[in-house]
């Protein structure tokens, strides 16, 4: 079992391996060490676990770490997407298949011959689409959208959702032959609010890295910042410390990361929304409010407060004055 500090890829995620992971809790470390056994054949394998929890990355890393490494890793989300969309993406289409299909194109299942097909949020597939791809899954052969010509394509499967997809197969939403295919390897992430003895290691591996990004020499967080930090229940898992931790380093000024830095989105969780004075609950109350929070951990920069909150400086002003 593998102790070490948590990481993640801080470079170039999408060249990472199973070697660049590591987890001291006990659930994420069993999990990095059925994926690793996992790389080593070519079983299909189904990631579970929340949004945000590193299921697209982990499966570039087995993807990684397999004997297909030097073939496509090709990623498809089956979310909200038509019975006629899916099989286009996953199955290509011929010239006149339907309207607007100028010319034929190859489907996902074409582009990783040999390699790895990546289908997130398969549990969202109609089962007319889980079919199709059960078909494909299991002998390796498909038809374009608009031709009866059999195509075959040479694809390790690795699939993943967030919803229970044991409850979905009991209720009938998810057909139980397609379950048992693709779950060859069954992979568990657990979420972050779990992984109480890694949270430190990520907070400090994601502060390491955005400070190579921004160019800063930060070197920690003041005291009320990592109670700030270590006291919250990440909803969004990593996807959300990323973003936050992101945020922080830029906004800070000098080399510690303070409180007023760390903004996070406390209305997720079941802490009280602090008061604003006025009770006024509207969404774009809520909005002024982070824009002030903003302007107030940036000194009032209105060009960083932009820069933040990925707007212009001049949508900022007017937001502003529709606040006045």
């Amino acid at each position: 079992m593998n102790a070490r500090p948590a990481t993640l890829p801080s470079l170039d995620p999408w060249q990472c391996t199973l070697d660049d992971f590591h987890s001291a809790d006990l659930a994420m470390a069993q999990c990095l060490d059925l994926a690793r056994l996992a790389a080593r054949t070519d079983l299909p394998i189904l990631i579970v676990g929340e949004s945000g929890t590193g299921k697209t990355l982990l499966a570039r890393a087995i993807h990684n770490s397999s004997r297909r490494a030097r073939w496509p890793f090709v990623a498809f989300n089956a979310a909200a997407l038509s019975d006629t969309l899916v099989d286009s993406q996953l199955f290509g289409h011929e010239k006149g298949a339907f309207t607007g299909a100028a010319r034929a194109v190859r489907g996902k299942f074409e582009l990783a011959h040999r390699g790895t097909l990546f289908i997130d949020e398969i549990a969202d597939m109609s089962q007319a689409a889980q079919a199709k791809v059960l078909r494909a899954v299991e002998y390796g052969e498909f038809e374009r959208l608009g031709s009866e010509a059999l195509q075959q394509a040479d694809v390790r499967v690795v699939s993943a959702t967030h919803w229970p997809l044991d409850s979905f197969v009991e209720s009938g939403r998810f057909r139980r032959d397609l379950f048992y295919r693709i779950s060859g390897i069954l992979l568990v992430l657990p979420p972050l609010r779990e992984r109480a003895q890694d949270l430190r290691a990520l907070i400090a591996s994601e502060i390491e890295a955005a400070s190579r990004r921004e160019e800063k020499p930060i070197a920690g967080l003041a005291q009320p910042a990592a109670d700030m930090l270590l006291s919250y229940s990440w909803p969004g898992n990593l996807r959300e410390l990323k973003t936050v931790i992101q945020t922080a380093v830029a906004l800070t000024t000098g080399d510690v990361i303070p409180a007023a830095a760390i903004l996070l989105h406390r209305e997720t969780t079941a802490d009280p929304a602090p008061s604003t004075g006025d009770g006024n609950m509207t969404l774009a109350a809520a909005e002024r409010r982070h824009i002030r929070r903003v302007l107030a951990a940036v000194r009032g920069n209105k060009r960083q407060a932009s820069r933040v909150l990925g707007i212009s400086r001049s949508t900022l002003d007017r937001k502003l004055g529709e606040s006045e």
